[in-house]
């Protein structure tokens, strides 16, 4: 027999017990250090994966339980857009607008003594184009023809109105309005294209 164990068994039954209980400790620790605490790690990231997988597949059954509703509301913004987009004029209809806004004035009553259209301005996707206008007539024919024009399916904006030399005409109330008419146009792909470009190097 191995000497040392001898040595170990003649020894008193306190010092055994205490040896058996160290050896005891130290294997629990090699069990608890080499093989519980990896698999814990293991454990813990397995959980924090099913736990992220579950956050995910919560999102995604939202989002699919309120597809019919995004659905219903993209094709909503897609009507309003194409009603949107009927009211801005392209460039061919300019001209045949301008006339028209000129006609509701003729017919309301108002003399024009200008009608000025200014140069376009270029926005995102379409165009300001600006007419600077200055009538003469009753307040009445005035406001006929702003009421008729805000009631064209396009787009026209009267701002900057300034009356002048008001009197009174056979009891009519005349006077003279100045005014800025600024209707609205698509640009085509080529002229958003071209406004894109960097301007020339001087």
């Amino acid at each position: 027999m191995d000497p040392s164990i001898e040595k170990i068994l003649k020894l008193p039954p306190k010092q055994k017990i205490l040896i058996i209980a160290l050896i005891a400790i130290i294997e629990t620790a090699a069990l608890v250090w080499f093989l519980y605490l990896p698999k814990q790690k293991e454990l813990d990231g397995v959980k924090a994966e099913l736990s992220k997988l579950q956050d995910e597949i919560t999102e995604k059954t939202r989002i699919a339980n309120n597809l019919p509703k995004l659905q219903k509301e993209y094709e909503q913004l897609n009507k309003e857009l194409e009603l949107a987009l009927a009211e801005l004029p392209n460039s061919k209809e300019i001209p045949s607008l301008l006339t028209s806004i000129t006609s509701l004035g003729k017919n309301a009553g108002l003399d024009f003594l200008t009608f000025r259209p200014k140069g376009e301005v270029a926005k995102d996707f379409y165009a300001d184009v600006p007419v600077d206008i200055v009538v003469s007539g009753s307040y009445l024919s005035v406001a006929n023809f702003f009421a008729a024009v805000a009631n064209l399916p396009r787009i026209v904006n009267i701002t900057n109105v300034a009356f002048s030399d008001i009197k009174s005409v056979n009891n009519r109330m005349m006077t003279k309005v100045t005014c800025l008419a600024t209707t609205f146009r698509f640009l085509d792909k080529k002229e958003i294209k071209d406004d894109k470009k960097p301007a020339p190097k001087k």
